[in-house]
């Protein structure tokens, strides 16, 4: 191929042999296949007819400069010599030039071929696809109000207003589940249920991480019971991570399925009371109206502070409950002037006055709300509703 462009001369043409059985196939081809230039040596061009040379037809050789401006060019081919076979056409190079738009030239319509497709735009879908977004549920879920009972000094209607409190909200509409965190399990026992005789209760929550709905029972109200078992969590939690979280977590469950959670704790300030403060965000303390059960409100406010910084900042104390009011006695009305004195506001206006209904009411395993419901006894804590109620609606 070379030696034709540094010669620059035309060459006769060597007569094929009649008898070569390529002769008429590549005359036959010589008409599908374009004239391409040659530009290796020397800055000339030649353009030359693929194709066997006839004997007697002189090879025909152009300069550059009068080739047709805008015609693809293709090189020069060897000219078969002394009867060697003549090499077809390579077929790979008229693929390319119709890949890149030229088209057979044998194509008299000059129509181009469809643009081929990639086999990554068969399996990807299109970039100019635009994605549709669903739309996104943003109502926001509601979750409990959760509101402990404490106070380390026992004996103060912790177990009575937390079960009757409960079911005063019920009376208003509202789902309410009780948690007895106490191991004598009076707020279960309130209930009709034998803390004795339950197959599971909320220690297999706080110990063995069981899902605390499995030791839901319905009553008046729903109720988390308690066992025996529970005077010995403390020691079983103690090597668990992130203990005073246990019941938080516990309570995520069954968040939004209710509007209130009651929890009743123990007569101290063990790691169950932690595990109630660190879950709740509002805790109501019973005082019973004299000197002991006071003094154990200090206490209790230092306890909530340290929960305050370390565990659960949202903590509050939502009010101070005056229970077991003997209005009859001096003592009693001066202690009712000394929390209003120290804690203003922070006291409930309501009164849990004395009454021998609070007595009989877990006997039948009632609150005292059903078992006497027209009582002055139940009516105390439909006032105390009421008033956590409003509080609630205007904070």
């Amino acid at each position: 191929m070379g030696f034709l462009s540094r010669k620059n001369k035309q060459r006769e043409s060597v007569a094929l042999d009649e008898s070569q059985p390529f002769v008429e196939e590549l005359e036959g081809m010589e008409e599908a296949v374009p004239e391409q230039r040659d530009d290796n040596d020397l800055g000339t061009s030649e353009l030359r007819r693929v194709g066997p040379v006839v004997a007697g037809d002189p090879a025909e050789t152009t300069s550059g400069a009068d080739a047709t401006p805008g015609t693809p060019g293709r090189e020069a081919e060897d000219v078969p010599v002394d009867g060697e076979a003549v090499p077809e056409p390579d077929d790979d190079r008229i693929l390319m030039s119709s890949e890149e738009g030229e088209g057979p030239v044998g194509d008299a319509k000059g129509e181009s071929e469809p643009e081929r497709m990639q086999a990554r735009d068969l399996i990807a879908p299109s970039r100019h696809e635009v994605a549709v977004e669903e739309p996104v549920d943003e109502t926001a879920v509601k979750h409990a109000e959760v509101i402990a009972f404490a106070n380390q000094k026992g004996g103060v209607a912790k177990t009575t207003t937390t079960l009757n409190l409960a079911v005063a909200f019920a009376e208003s509409g509202y789902r309410v589940l009780c948690i007895d965190l106490d191991p004598q399990g009076n707020l279960t026992m309130s209930q009709g249920v034998d803390p004795d005789k339950v197959e599971k209760s909320l220690y297999d929550v706080l110990v063995h991480d069981i899902p605390i709905s499995e030791v839901i029972q319905k009553r008046e109200i729903d109720i988390a019971v308690a066992s025996i078992d529970l005077a010995g969590a403390e020691i079983a939690m103690s090597t668990k991570i992130g203990r005073e979280r246990t019941l938080e977590k516990a309570l995520k469950e069954v968040s939004a399925d209710y509007d209130f959670v009651c929890i009743d704790t123990p007569p101290s300030l063990g790691l169950l009371t932690i595990n109630a403060l660190t879950a709740a965000s509002k805790v109501i303390v019973p005082v019973q109206c004299e000197y002991l059960s006071m003094r154990g409100l200090v206490q209790l406010q230092n306890t909530l502070k340290m929960i305050q910084e370390n565990l659960n900042p949202d903590v509050k104390i939502e009010g101070i409950l005056p229970t077991m009011l003997d209005s009859r006695t001096v003592h009693a009305k001066e202690a009712v002037e000394i929390l209003e004195e120290n804690f203003g506001e922070l006291v409930f206006k309501s009164r849990i006055k004395k009454a021998i209904k609070f007595a009989e009411a877990p006997v039948k395993g009632a609150s005292v709300l059903k078992y006497d419901s027209n009582s002055s006894a139940a009516n105390y804590y439909r006032e105390l509703a009421k008033e956590v109620l409003a509080n609630e609606s205007s904070s």
